[in-house]
Formats: C-alpha cells, structure tokens, sequence
C-alpha cells in the first residue's frame, strides 16, 4: 500500500506546477519549453521518483523538497506562484514529512531555511506582495518551531530571525505584517531561550576562538563584499541596469511600485551612502548595494534588504558571539561596515559559511543560472572540504540574538527608533521569562553591562511604553540575577526612588505610579527586602537602602493635599509587603510543631548556605524540570508532529542538540561567597546592628573628612575604627575601599609631604602586574583627582611608575624612563581629550607623539608597537578624572566604577532565607507603617482600602505578638481606640454617633478582636481600652450582663450599676405639663419628643455592634494573660478611679466591679495582685468620708473577694484580714452598708466557716459581725490614727493594719475601752454613752437609758482580755452600742446560728469570741433594740443619696443629673416598711439567741473534753486546752448564764419567760454540780444579783403583772440555787456576806410588786431557805453561850426588818438541839422535802428533761475538776473584810465581806479591785496548734 504521504506531496506538485503553467510565461504548451525550464523539469523528475516509491521516508528529504524550494529561489516566479510553493513546504512541515532522525534531514532543514530566508519574486502589488512575505514568516515560523527545527544551525537561525526583524521594522508596510512578524519574533525568542538550559557554555579557549573567527569573518564579508558580489553572479540579473549611484536599477517593466523593500530601512538618511566609519556608533550603511533606499522599485522582494535595520541598530558589544550571517551586523572593534547584498546568492553564503564557521553548510554548491543549470548537492565535496556535519544551533546564537537585542535598546544610539527599542524590551522580557540566564557567564556579562545601562538610561525617557518596559524587564532581571547585581540593584532603585520624590511638575503621574508598582512588586518576591536590608543597610558602603525606601514610602503614604490617590496606597502596599511576609512567616513558624521547627530551621539554614548563585523564577523553574523530563520520554522522531503552539512549549520537546547540564549542575552549587563582613552566611542581629552602628560612625566620618581630611581620620580614630598612631597600611585601603570619599580630598591627602608613607602604601593597595604602563596609569588615576601642582603630580607620579616598574619586572631602562612615559600619557589625554586645549591646537598624531619619546628610555626608543597601542588607547578612551566631567562621559566613568565594584568582593550578594531577619526588618518598619496605616484609615471612604488597612493592623498585630513587642501592640491599640470615636464623642451623642459610622464600629471590632487575641502583650494601651469600655458604659451600650453585678440584699442577686432613670417627674402637676407644652413652639416640640427613628437605628446598630465586639471576654479570658499584661490591666481599671472634677460614682463602680471580676478570674494566682486591690480596696473605703454607692460595691466587692479566695489556703488569711478595712471604715459610713455586709458575711460563713482556722481570722469576722449587726464600735486598734482623714493608707500591708507584734496583740485585743474610739491611744479621756448619760460619781459607763437609776458597781474578772475594763458583775457587757440596721442583726444572728448550730464549726479559736458574740446580739436585741427602734426617726438611711449619680461633665449632664436625682428610685435601708413588724422580729431574733445560749451551754462540757481529747493524742506544742470546770466556767458557762440572764430583764414578757425557763434548766443543769464554792459563788455575784437588781427596774411599765410573775420566778430560782449548792456554798469564807445579800434582795422584793403575789412568795421561799439551813446545822454553834451562831443572829437581825413576825411563826416551837447532834438529813433530802411544801414556786418547775440531781452530802472545799486541777486557784473578788469576827456552826471562823453590790451599799463609791491573771486567758494565740 502506498504511502498516504507521497499523495500529499504528489497533490502539492500538481498544485505548484499547474500554476506555474497557467502563467502567461509558459503559454506556448511546447514540451520543449517544459523540458527546457529548469522549473518544471525538476518537479517532472521527482513525479518520476515519487511513482516509484511506496513509502516517503525512502525519498531523501532535499529531493522532493529541492523542486518547491527552486521555486521559492527563482527570480522569475511571481508573488502567487512562490506563495503556493511556500504554502506547500509549510504542510510538509506541519505534517512532519520530513523525518527528523533521517541522515539528510539536517542538509534538508538548512537547504530550506537559505531558500526561505533568501525567497525572490516578481512584484505585483503591495497588498499580494504582503500575502507571500506573511507565508514567508509562516514557514519560518513553523521551521523554527518543528522538531526538526532542531537541525538548523547557528547562522540559519540567525538569519531567520534577520528575517522577522527586516519585516518587523520596515515602516512602508502594513502593520498587520508587522504585527505578525513581531508575534512570530516572539514565538521564536520564546523558543530559544526555553531552550536555553539544554545548551553548554564552551570552554573559555572554544569561545574565544568562536569570537575570532566570527571577528575576521566580519571583517573579510565587508571588504570583499563587492567583489564576491561580482564573482557570484557571472551576469547581471536581467532586470537591473546600473544606476548613476553604482547600483542596480529595476527596469520599468516591474510593478511593486513604492513597495520596495530593497533598502526600505526608514530610519536611515538618504544621503548618507558614504561609507561611515564613526566610532561611537559603527553604522553600517547599504553602500555597494547600489539601491537607494528610496528606489521606487527592485525587481525582486529579497527579504536580506532589510536586513540594514537589524544591523544598523547594533552597538558596540564586548562580546562579538556569532554574527548574522548573510548581512552580518559588524563587530564593534574594527569600526567597519557590514554591506548588505541586495541580490544575495547562495555560493556566497556557502563560501562565508565555509570558510568561516565550525559547521559546514549545505550551499557548498555552484550556483544555477536561472536558466536550466540545475544545484546538485555535492556530499563528497563538502565531506572533503570540512570533514564536519552540520552542528544544530546551540549557544552562540542566542549569544548573538541576546547581543543583538540589548542593542536595539540604546537610548543613546539615534537610529534606534521607538519603535525598536520597544521591539527589543519586548523581546528580551520574553527572554528573561524563558530563560535563567545567570548561569551563562557570557550572557550574565551582557546583563551586568549593556543591558542594565540601556534599562537604567530608558528610565528617564518620557515615552511611557519604554519606561514601562524597562521597569518590567529590570523587575525579571533582579527576580532572578540580583546575586549578580548587588550595585545595579542600588542604582536602579535609587532611580525609582528619584522618579517617586521627584517634585518635576512635567513629569506623568502615571510614571510615579509605576515606579511604585515596581517597588511593590519587588518587595513581594520572597526574601528580597531581607536581602536589602542584609547586603546595603548592612554593607558600610552602600546606601542604607531599606531605610530610605521605608521613610520614602512612609512619607509617600502621606497625602499633603488630604485626597487619597494610587500612589498613596501603592506606598502603604510597598510598607506592608514587608508586613504582609513577616506575618506569613509568624503564621508559619506558630503552626509549626516544634519538631518541625527544628527541623526546617536546620533545613533553611543548609539552603542559606549552600545554596544559591542561581535563583530563579517559577517559570523558569518548571519549564527546567519539563526539560529535562522531556529529554528521556520525547519518543524518536517525534512521530505524531504537532502542529507548533508555542516556542515555550515546542522547547521542552526538542531533543535535538540538546546537551543538557545535568552533569554541570552540581558544580554550580559550590559554596556560595560570603562578604568578608560578616561572620557566616547567616549572621546573626547582633552583628548586623553592630555594623550598622559602625556604618553610622563611619558615615560621619566620611562627611568629616570631605571637608577636612584630617579631622576625618581623627574622628575615625576617636571611635577606634582607625588605629591610633595612624597605621598607613589601614587608612590607605580604608581610601581606597571608600567609594564616598571626595577623590579631590584623597589626592591632596596622600599628595601632602607629611604623610609620605600614607602615599607608598596607597600605590602599593593596586595591581598593576601585567599591566601595561597607560592602563596602570587608568587604574590608579581614577582612585583620585590628581592635583594642579606640579611638584605634587611630580611626587604622586614618581611613587607610581617606581612600584609599577618594580612589580613588572623593570622593563624600562630607568625608572625615570617610566616617569616621563607616564607623564607623556597623561599629556597625551590632556592633548586629545580637553576641550579647551583643542581649541588652540590641532590634537597630536601618532607620528608627533613618537618623536615627543625619542630616546628618553636611557637614550634609546621605546618599543614602538608599543607606543601605538598606548596612543590608540588614550585616544579611544579618555582618561576620566575623577568629579571633572559632566554629561555622558561621567555617566561611563561612574558606570565603569559599578561595574569595578561589582567584580571585586565587594560585590558579593548574600541569599538569605526569607524570613531570617523578621525581626529586625519589623523593628525599622512598624513606625511608619502604623502611621500610614492610620492615615490611610483615617481619611479613606473605600470599602476596600479601610478592609486593606484593618488587614494591615491585624498582622502587625500579630508579628508584635508574635516577637513581644508590646510598645507596637500598644501603639497600635492607641491608634485603633482613636478611630473608635469612643473617647471623643460626648456621652449624649455616642451611640448616635458610633451607630452611624461604619468605621468606628469596623475600628472598635479590630482593637476588641486583637485585644482578645493577643492581650498578653498589651502594656499602656489597657488604658485607652479601658477608657472606651467606661465610654461604652456611660452611653449605656455594653451588654446587660457587663452592668449588671452581684449583690447581697436584692432579692434576685444582682443588681444593675446603670441606675435607669425615670421618664418623667410625677411630682409635677397636670397643670403645669400642660402650660409647658403650650408655651413650647413646635420646632421646640418636636426636639423634646424621644429619639428619632434614625438615631434609634443607629442605636441598635451600635449595641449589635458592640456585641460582636465581646467586651466582656477581656474579662473572662483575663486568665489567660501573662502576669505583666495582667497587672497592667489592673492598674488600667484602678487608674480610671476619677479625679476631682470629673469625679463620677458610676464609672468608678464601673471599674472597680470589672477589676474584682478579673480577679476572679485569676484568683488561681490571685497573690500576685492581691496587694494591689486590697490597697485599692481600702482606699475607696477607709477614706471615704461619706457613704456612697461606690462605697457600696466596694464592701460589697471585698466580701465578695472573701468568699470567692476563702478556699484558697495560700491566700485566705491575708483575704481575711483585708476584710478589717471595713473595721476601719469611719463609723458613720460603716453603719451606711451595714445590710450589705451583714448579708456578704452571712454568705461567707455559709459557704466557707470550714475555711476559718485563726484565731486572728475569727476575731476579725466576729469583730465585723458585731459592729454590723449590734451598732458597736470597732475596736480602737483598728483605726486609722492619722489626723488628717485624706492621707492614703493604701499602701499599708494588711500586717500592718491589722497588729504590730504578737505582744502587743493581747494588749489590743477586742473592744477597747470606748476612749480610744475617737482619740489616739493612751489618752484617757472619759467616755460619754451613746445616751449621753453623765458620767456616775463611780467612773463606770452607765449603759443605756434605763440603768440612770441605778448605778452599777463593778470588779474586774476573768474576762479582762476581751476589754481590760469590763464589769462582770453587771448582765450588760458594757458596750458602747450604736444604731443598728434590724435586717443586718436578724441577718446576724442568723449567722451566729449558723456556726453554733454546727458542732464542727465551733472551735477552740472561735468559742469564747462567738459567746461574747452572743452576747452583743443579747443586747442589741433587748427589749426588741429599744434603742435602734426609738431613734429610727433620725436616723433613716438616705441610701437616694448614696445612689445618686453625679456627672458634672456638662451642662447639658447637670440638669439631667438634677432631674435624675430626684427621680432615681433607689433601695433604701430604712426599715419604714418593717416598723410594724419590728417587735416580731426582734423577737425571734432574741428566742432565737436563748436557743444559742442554751445549747452553747448544754454542749460546752462535751465540746471541751473532746478539744482537749484531741489535743492531747497530737500532742502539739502551744497553748493547752484545759476542760476543768473552772476554764468552762470562766469561758463558757458564766458568760452565758449573763447572756441568758440579761434576757430574763426583757421589756417583752414573752422573751422574758422564756429566758427564765432556760436560766433555770441551765443553772440546774447536771454539768454544773461539778463546780466549787468560789464558782458557785461567782454564780450569784455574776448572774443572779445583777439579774435581780435589774429586774427592780420598772421594766416594763405596761406589764405589771407580767413583772410580777417574772420577779417572783427569779427569787424563787435564786432560792433553790441557794439550797441545791448549799454544801459547797458553807466552806466559802464570804458564806455570811453572800447570805446576806440573799436577804437583801428578799427584803427589796417584798416591796417591788403592786400586787400580793411576790408577799406571798417571798416568805414561802424565805421559809425553805432557813429550814434547810437551820436543819443543816448551819445556825448552831456549840462555842457561842446560846447554841447559834453569829449568822443566826445578823440573820434575824435582816430578817425582822422586813418580816418581824417569821421567827416565831417558824421557830416558836423549836428548842435549839445540841450541836453536837445535827439531824441525819441531807441537805438534798431537805430540799426535796421542802419544794414539795406549799408557797413555792409552782408557776415554773423545773422541766422534767432535765431533773435536779442529788449531790453528795459531804463536799470539799476545794472540788478539783474531773480532768486537770488548775495551776492556781482563783482568788475570790471581795473588798476588806469587816473588823468584827463572825462565828458559822461547823465552820472555821471567817471575817464577813461586803459584797460590791449595788443593792447592798447603794450610797458608798467603791474602790474596784483589779484581778490577778486567770490561766485560762483568751489569749491571742491560737489555743491549739
């Protein structure tokens, strides 16, 4: 089967051929003429070849190509017919008929592309002209872009691109050619340089040979251009004639008209036909061609014409590469001009080809005249001519095409039109884009030289496309070669910066923009900035560049009119890339495990320093990788060709010529570099500031010594950079090093006779080895400006040539041989170069320059070959002096400079890592950056421009965070509080104001977001946070759960710090509203009404808003914080406590219910910031001189703290003793909160009475509790004793408030006597009750208005330590008690309950403070606190002051405030509401106390034994718990029994009943018996006197009956305690006194009552008494003379004054028995006989629960307790005893006292007599330890 191929190329053939003969020209239809046309006849013959084939492939590529592409060739074919042949090529092409692995294929693809590049053709007219030059680019194009496009070689390639270049630039065609060219072009770069990476750089030697064989080509193609010409074409072309200029002209006959393309190159003059040999700008010009360029008309369209364009735009390069081929662009060196062949013919090409290149090429054959002689390909000659293939393509010609376009870029070269200049940008971005050019050191050379200076220079053009081209193309030459480029880098980015700063009115704003754009982009590329900053801020000798472009931008960012353009924002852009990058890197680092951490920090390290002279962009990078995979899998031949797409994805399937450097590639990735400055490729920032702190120094050094040489070098001295004595070595290398120097200073520096070793050593820093002596001489004159002196250019010339002869191995004679042939140079420049020497005289010629040197070298010649080169030299390239020329000539010098620096090591660039100096990098920013930030916020109304800087303060947020820099959080949270209006805006406005501005509220959601996220780094900003939270507050718009806080008293629990007030004043009368609103006019009217729909919008909007915001988890998440942050946020809160003038309660409270709720939340480390809020605490309540709410919140706070950190044992004893500030609190403002606390403290035993071990502790809560509930005084020692009420005593530790030292605390204990309450310590000064009672002749307290009449006498006992002064022979504890609030002592009592009620909570630290409790609350409760009731009137609690809230903060507040006062309903504690059900509840309060007594007294035996039980299985050390019944008595039982006592004097019968019941069952309780005489006596004196003296009182006046009842019950009960402890009673030496005073009483009862109940009772009881007795024995004596006793005789005595009849009545019968022989009764069986007897009391029998129990018969004077007898006994209290002896039967005598009683002795002043110390003591250190 036939190959489907060969049809395609038999059709093709019928196609070309049947056109060809549809000509005009082949009309005869003679077989002769086909025969003889050489046209026709080769397609016959492949016809032939073609029948008899069956596959393609068996055919040769070049035959069945060699008769289409004849066509292409001839001359003769018109536009159409050569079009079709084209068009039949390029399908052979796109269907890969041509096989690239076949031997000829190359020979083929070159034959093609010379055919193609060099098509001729009969002009028609221009638009079908068009048609054939558009296929022309086609095939091209897809030749190039085929897979067998590979075998072209470096000239072929060449020349196509020549090719797309001439029709590209040629103006007189359409532009849609040109485009087409131009896209074509691109295709083709695109393709070149992807492939880039699969060629090699050749060996230095190969290059160089490369570049001279390309050089003597150029030379030999220009000189023998016409005779080449003449030798190649044997005739003239038959349609030229010669023109008058020496070139062809086309004859009339063709029609292209003024479409000539021959010399069609516009940008040449048409009169400059000259050959031109101009140096600067080595122009070649069409001089053979014999065209002019304005010749309407050449008979053939050869493409090579135009090719003047390309070749006139070319430049001096350094580096040659590979010529163009046909017209070859000339070489810079050799000044001469390429000519360009207008009929170019392939023997030529051959020959040049041949001759003068590696590869040889297939036109090696002879050329056929157009008529019949047929080109064969010679293999055999060619093999013998060069033995070589032909090469694929490889490097050079992309050098060449590199070369090539970097020319057309010159701004400078004039006939570089825009048009080219921005073709060649074009081009070379694509370059750049495909390719990474770094790792080609030829290329690299164009990049650093040529390319970045014609970039630099198009800068400042005002064409924009070219600058913005150029700006474009510079952004992928540092994306990807900065490492090469260290000081372009600095050059091109201080141009940008010139062009942002400039203030040139002309120049374009859009030029600005760019300049920003490109900064922008720059600083995006990973890395980059950090790069700045390391290898310019951080190299002493380069512009600090990153500082300056962040004050630039910074400054930019600002607008000075105050309107926001782009350029504002490309400047905020630029500002935060940085940000942007670092907080990626915070981002990463934070979501990296440590272990990862770890591990990339190790991996980024090794990249820092292995990697990185060749970095590259992604594109770049993939299409490598795609490269190189593609190079193993591209299968042979590419069998299904594709149809080319583009160059850059046509390159990753070429194979062919491919030599990739795999292998190379690890060599490239030596060790990079490192700048000598630095330690390692990673220097750390502490070097880096170190340097930069020297960078400074020298700078400064460096302006010093450009005004003063010395003074420089001194400075430098002085901060020890420079070695001082001078060290000549140093300095001179620090002159040389220091390209900021003034070269004029440096020459008159060195040039100075002082410093003559400074000079040798300066010379000596060059190397001048293997120089000749005018390039030495270029080196060294270029370092400084050489002086006007003669003897200093003698001196500075005369060190010169003696080292330079000296290190090149003294070529000269002599040494001043040298000298004068350095002085003649630089004559020689002086002589050639300056403008006003030539202005005289004609420059010197080589000839006069020689004759000038004859025999000065040691009377010979120098070498004259020599001398030429040196004159050449000068006169090509000036000598530039240093700041002497202006213009181009100083930008080369300045240019040449960079370039030196760059090669030197200086020129090192770092890579860094991104991300290696963050930290720094930030530090120099945040500045600006918040700053610009702000001000873009500020004034932008963009959505998207306030997201952007939102966006922009969250990572600057988070990079401070994440580096702890709170100063930058801090100032940022500044900035945002700002814009949150929050603080500026008045309360009245505020939620309108915030509601309606968008921004605010976008500002407050921000600073409330970061502060949640990152307060752990918040320092001062807590306080603008805290002062917008107080705003939030006042305008009323936190959430309700942020006002509303805790509270004891109110039902719910809470209560609301935002006090609402009421709509309107019902006070005011109808009337008078109705007149107001007459007289308002409407516009009045209508302000009056409430707020309008859009305000209360803006409201809602507000509110939600500051939902969002979550203000109340800075509180919650406080916990989280570190500890700094923390207690900054609470001296935030604290601070805010307002000052005089805008004093306001509410904020206050405010603050302080925030700062209690954030200690709270930490109190897992609450000792950190206890001291600080305790000192708080107490100075808002011991200073406070009035109560208020905010006095209020405080107490109510501080009890809230208690209960809260109770449970925490490292803190609760210092939370306890804060909880004294309230004892300290002034009485007045105390009694103020009394509820409150009574209510906190109620919750606080509640929730933590097993929390409570200290005795201290429990003094203090006892102490509070009294003062609360029972209206007492605090005790002295917890006074504040400064005189002036305002000094802070806040700073006071609780140890110290609280006592001084432990010995002084049992002085100070307890309630003081009430002198001290008002005056400081140690004055005594008499007290006045709260009564204001005089003061009684004895110089005891009076208490309370009913004890007026009777003044009590008393004697210390025991129970000193609780108050040194005590009476305990008096029920009332002789406190001085103020009002009390009824809630608070119901509340408590309540409390007291609580603890007794709950055995566990009663401990020895607490016991004898809860019974003197007890025994306040007694009083306090006592006939239903008659005191409080009776003087409630004055005495109300106007808690509505207390609540009001003052705002003075404006006017419009004051009238508000005055209205609010008056309208706020507030809690009051006035007890209006309870006054009815006042005795109600006093009077359970006071049953409630009997109970506490009762079972305190009922328990206590049980309660001690186990104390000391348990004290002694731990054997503590400390004080001993005694349970001996003299310690219960003093501590317990006594107490109590007054306690109970004092109720049984109750105005209320009920309670008064009641507590006799329980005195009863107490006194006859069993635990009792166990006591002595001197306690049972104590009983009498202490308990049952002073009840019965009171109950002599009218004390109840409305209830007679009552009092009788009660009086008869308390005789009764006194009897029956008489007799049950009779025994232990007789062996007391006071028995007669106490008996007495029994008597006593009797008498007095006798006469108290009205009615007849207590006549009748009193004898009955007096009967028992003295039977029993008399019984007993008690009256008998068996020494007096009549059987009794002296008792019987006082006795009867008493007795007959009140009962005179009772002796006989009970005695009459009776005979005095004999003493001898007492009755066998006991005195219990008398007793029991006796209440059996009529006349006692039935009214009350002792309750069953617990019956009197026997006792024994005999007792000891002394009972010793069950358990431990006491150390000392207790000395009975008595005064002298009386002169006179009285005998008692059975008992020892004794002498009688009196009894300090004052029922006794009411007219006597007694003496009182102080005790001895008990040993039972309440002490104040805790009892067990």
């Amino acid at each position: 089967m036939v190959d489907k191929n060969i049809y395609i190329v038999q059709g093709e053939i019928c196609t070309v051929v049947g056109a060809i003969k549809r000509n005009s020209r082949w009309n005869t239809h003679t077989p002769l003429d086909e025969e003889q046309d050489p046209l026709l006849n080769s397609f016959s013959h492949l016809k032939e070849i073609l029948n008899n084939m069956k596959e393609l492939s068996d055919v040769e590529p070049n035959i069945f190509l060699r008769p289409f592409l004849e066509v292409v060739r001839s001359e003769d074919t018109t536009g159409p017919i050569t079009g079709m042949a084209l068009t039949s090529v390029n399908k052979f092409l796109s269907y890969g008929l041509i096989d690239a692995n076949h031997e000829a294929a190359a020979e083929a693809i070159e034959n093609m592309a010379d055919a193609v590049t060099h098509a001729r053709f009969v002009g028609t007219d221009p638009a079908s002209d068009e048609v054939v030059l558009m296929k022309i680019l086609q095939v091209l194009r897809t030749l190039l872009l085929t897979p067998v496009g590979a075998h072209l070689t470096n000239e072929s390639v060449c020349e196509i691109m020549q090719s797309c270049f001439r029709i590209c630039f040629e103006m007189r065609l359409s532009e849609l050619l040109r485009k087409s060219a131009e896209h074509t072009l691109v295709d083709m770069v695109q393709l070149l340089f992807s492939r880039l990476p699969q060629f090699k750089e050749e060996a230095k030697s190969f290059v160089g040979a490369n570049m001279k064989k390309l050089k003597m080509r150029a030379g030999g193609m220009s000189e023998s251009s016409k005779w080449k010409k003449q030798k190649r074409s044997p005739h003239p072309p038959r349609h030229m004639v010669r023109s008058a200029s020496g070139g062809l002209e086309q004859a009339p006959t063709t029609t292209l008209s003024n479409n000539n393309l021959s010399g069609g190159v516009p940008f040449i003059e048409q009169d400059s036909l000259s050959v031109s040999d101009s140096v600067a700008s080595s122009m070649s010009i069409p001089t053979d061609s014999g065209l002019d360029t304005c010749s309407k008309a050449t008979s053939r369209e050869d493409l090579t014409d135009l090719d003047q364009s390309s070749s006139a735009a070319t430049t001096p390069s350094t580096e040659p590469g590979h010529l163009y081929t046909q017209s070859e662009c000339r070489q810079v060196e050799h000044a001469q001009s390429a000519s360009v062949e207008s009929i170019p013919e392939v023997l030529e090409d051959g020959e040049s080809v041949t001759e003068h290149s590696d590869s040889s090429s297939l036109h090696d054959m002879d050329y056929v005249n157009p008529r019949g002689v047929r080109f064969t390909p010679q293999q055999t000659q060619r093999d013998g001519e060069d033995g070589a293939a032909l090469i694929p393509y490889s490097l050079p010609c992309l050098r060449e095409l590199f070369r090539f376009l970097i020319s057309l870029t010159n701004p400078h070269d004039r006939h570089n039109t825009d048009a080219m200049m921005h073709m060649g940008l074009q081009l070379l971005t694509v370059a750049l884009e495909a390719a990474h050019i770094a790792p080609y050191q030829s290329l690299l050379g164009l990049v650093k030289d040529e390319l970045c200076r014609h970039l630099f220079q198009l800068l400042s053009v005002d064409r924009m496309n070219l600058y913005a081209a150029s700006i474009r193309a510079c952004f992928l030459l540092f994306e990807s070669m900065r490492g090469h480029l260290k000081f372009q880098l600095e050059m091109y980015l201080k141009k940008l910066m010139d062009i942002i700063t400039s203030e040139n009115m002309k120049m374009p704003y859009e030029m600005k923009e760019m300049a920003l754009e490109a900064l922008v982009q720059l600083s995006r590329i990973p890395s980059f900035v950090t790069e700045l900053y390391i290898n310019h801020d951080c190299d002493f000798y380069c512009s600090n560049l990153f500082e300056d472009l962040t004050k630039l931008l910074s400054k930019n960012a600002f607008p000075v009119s105050g309107q926001l353009y782009t350029t504002h924002l490309l400047s905020l852009e630029a500002l935060l890339t940085v940000i942007d990058s670092t907080e990626a890197h915070c981002q990463a680092k934070v979501l990296n495990s440590t272990t990862q951490q770890d591990h990339s920090a190790e991996m980024v390290l090794a990249e820092g320093e292995c990697s990185t002279n060749d970095r590259t962009d992604t594109t770049t990078e993939a299409s490598r990788q795609v490269n190189s995979a593609n190079g193993q899998n591209v299968p042979e031949a590419d069998s299904v060709p594709l149809p080319p797409t583009s160059g850059h994805l046509m390159a990753e399937k070429m194979r062919l010529g491919r030599q990739d450097q795999e292998e190379t590639e690890p060599a490239e990735k030596k060790e990079p570099k490192k700048p000598h400055r630095f330690s390692s490729c990673l220097p750390d920032s502490q070097e880096l500031l170190d340097i930069r702190n020297k960078k400074k120094l020298l700078n400064s050094g460096t302006e010093q010594f450009n005004q003063k040489p010395k003074k420089g070098i001194q400075f430098l001295q002085e901060k020890g950079l420079l070695s001082s004595p001078m060290d000549n070595n140093e300095v001179a290398q620090w002159l040389r090093e220091n390209p900021r120097l003034d070269k004029k200073q440096i020459g008159e520096f060195i040039s100075d006779r002082k410093y003559m070793e400074l000079l040798d050593s300066f010379v000596n820093t060059f190397t001048f080895r293997g120089l000749r002596i005018d390039e030495a001489l270029r080196l060294y004159l270029e370092a400084f400006r050489l002086p006007g002196e003669a003897p200093v250019i003698h001196r500075l010339l005369e060190t010169f040539t003696d080292t330079w002869h000296k290190v090149n191995g003294s070529p000269f004679m002599t040494n001043d041989a040298g000298f004068a042939l350095a002085y003649a140079v630089i004559m020689l420049n002086t002589d050639q170069h300056n403008n006003n020497v030539r202005k005289q005289n004609i420059p010197m010629t080589i000839e006069q320059f020689k004759k000038n040197l004859k025999g000065v070298n040691g009377n010979t010649d120098f070498d004259q070959d020599m001398l030429e080169d040196i004159y050449n030299a000068i006169k090509n390239e000036e000598i530039v002096m240093p700041d002497e020329q202006s213009g181009l000539v100083k930008e080369n010098y300045v240019w040449n400079v960079l370039l030196h620096r760059g090669a030197t090591s200086e020129g090192v660039f770092l890579h860094v890592p991104a991300g290696s100096y963050d930290h720094d990098l930030f530090t120099m920013t945040w500045g600006p950056t918040i700053a610009a930030l702000s001000y873009v916020f500020d004034k932008s109304l963009d959505d998207t421009i306030i997201q952007k800087a939102i966006a922009g303060f969250r990572k600057c947020a988070m990079i401070s965070a994440h580096y702890g820099f709170s100063d930058v959080f801090d100032n940022l949270i500044i900035s945002l509080c700002k814009f949150t209006t929050l603080s500026s805006e008045s309360v009245e406005n505020l939620p309108t104001v915030f509601g309606s501005n968008g921004k605010a509220q976008i500002a407050a959601k921000t600073m409330f977001h970061l502060a949640h996220r990152h307060g752990d780094i918040l320092r001062e900003g807590w306080k603008n946070i805290m002062d917008s939270m107080l705003q939030l507050f006042r305008a009323e718009l936190l959430p309700k759960a942020m006002v509303e806080v805790e509270d004891f008293v109110e039902p719910n629990g809470t209560i609301s710090l935002q006090r609402e007030e009421t709509p309107s004043n019902r006070g005011e009368s109808a009337v008078l509203s109705f007149v107001n609103w007459l007289t308002l006019s409407g516009a009045e009217q209508s302000g009056q009404r409430g707020p309008s729909t859009e305000n209360q919008e803006a409201k809602q909007a507000a509110m939600l808003c500051i939902k969002q915001c979550d203000p109340e988890k800075l509180i919650t998440e406080s916990k989280f914080l570190q500890l700094e942050s923390l207690q900054e946020l609470m001296k935030a809160l604290i601070s805010v406590t307002p000052d005089e003038e805008t004093y306001d309660e509410e904020d206050a409270a405010f603050c302080l219910e925030m700062l209690l709720r954030i200690v709270m939340e930490n109190r897992d480390r609450v000792s950190c910031v206890w001291q600080t809020v305790r000192d708080h605490l107490c100075h808002l309540c011991v200073q406070a001189t009035e109560s208020c709410f905010l006095v209020e919140r405080a107490v109510v706070g501080l009890i809230r703290l208690a209960i809260r950190l109770l449970r925490r044992e490292d803190i609760s004893s210092q939370v306890l003793l804060s909880l004294r500030l309230l004892l300290m609190m002034k009485p007045h403002v105390l009694a103020r909160v009394s509820r409150e606390v009574a209510y906190g403290l109620h919750e606080l035993l509640k929730t933590n009475a097993a929390n409570i071990h200290c005795t201290d502790d429990w003094f203090t809560l006892f102490a509070l509790i009294e003062c609360i509930g029972a209206g007492i005084k605090p005790p002295a020692s917890f006074k504040v004793t400064s005189t002036t009420p305002d000094i802070d005593t806040g700073a006071q530790s609780d140890s110290e408030l609280s006592f001084h030292h432990l010995s002084e605390v049992s002085l100070d204990r307890g309630y003081t006597s009430d002198s001290e309450v008002y005056t400081e310590h140690g004055k005594s000064r008499m007290p006045r009750s709260v009564t204001d009672v005089d003061v009684t002749s004895s110089g005891w307290l009076v208490v309370g208005k009913d004890d007026l009449d009777i003044s009590k006498v008393a004697a210390s006992g025991s129970k000193t330590l609780l108050n040194p002064l005590v009476n305990q022979y008096s029920l009332s504890l002789g406190q001085d008690m103020g009002f009390h609030d009824t809630k608070s002592l119901i509340k408590c009592v309540e409390s007291l309950s609580f603890i007794v009620r709950d055995a566990a909570h009663v401990t020895p630290e607490n016991f004898e403070l809860c019974v003197k409790a007890i025994r306040v609350f007694v009083e306090a409760s006592l006939n239903g606190g008659y005191r409080t009731y009776e003087k409630k009137k004055n005495h109300k609690y106007d808690s509505q002051k207390s609540r009001v809230r003052r705002k003075p903060r404006d006017k419009e507040g004051a009238s508000r405030r005055a209205k609010a006062s008056s309208q706020r309903p507030s809690r009051s504690h006035s007890d209006d509401e309870e006054d009815e059900g006042v005795p109600a509840s006093y009077h359970t309060v006071s049953l409630q106390l009997l109970d506490l007594m009762h079972t305190l007294h009922t328990r206590a035996s049980s309660i001690y034994s186990s104390w000391a039980e348990e004290q002694r299985r731990l054997e503590p050390v400390g004080k001993k718990i005694e349970a001996d019944s003299q310690t219960l008595w003093t501590s317990c039982w006594c107490p109590l029994l007054q306690g109970i006592a004092w109720l049984c004097c109750d105005a209320r019968r009920l309670v008064r009943m009641q507590a006799l019941t329980y005195l009863q069952r107490a006194l006859l309780v069993h635990d009792l018996q166990t006591l002595d005489a001197v306690e049972w006596e104590s009983c009498f004196n202490k308990v049952l006197f002073p009840l019965l003296t009171k109950l002599l009182d009218n004390i109840s006046p409305a209830d007679v009956c009552g009092m009788e009842e009660t009086r008869m019950r308390a005789c009764t009960l006194l009897s029956k305690v008489f007799l049950q402890h009779l025994s232990p009673l007789l062996s007391l030496s006071t028995f007669a006194a106490l008996w007495l005073t029994i008597l006593d009483f009797m008498d007095k009862y006798m006469h108290a009552g009205s009615s007849d109940l207590l006549l009748e009772a009193i004898p009955e009881s007096l009967k028992n008494m003295l039977l029993v007795m008399d019984t007993a024995g008690i009256f008998h004596s068996a020494d007096s003379r009549t059987g009794y006793s002296d008792l019987w005789e006082i006795t009867w005595e008493r007795i007959d004054c009140f009962l005179p009849n009772l002796r006989e009545e009970l005695f009459k019968q009776t005979v005095i028995p004999q003493p001898a022989s007492p009755p066998p009764r006991t005195i219990s069986e008398l007793i029991n006989v006796l209440s059996s007897l009529p006349g006692t009391d039935r009214s009350s029998p002792v309750p069953p629960s617990t019956p009197p129990m026997p006792t024994p018969v005999k007792m000891s004077p002394q009972i010793a307790s069950p358990l431990i007898q006491s150390p000392t006994s207790q000395s009975p209290l008595i005064l002298q005893p009386l002169a006179s002896h009285l005998q008692v039967g059975g008992v020892p005598p004794m002498s009688l006292p009196i009894i300090l009683n004052p029922a006794l002795i009411e007219a006597s002043c007694p003496v009182p007599l102080l005790p001895a110390p008990h040993p039972t003591e309440h002490s104040d250190t805790p009892q067990v330890k």
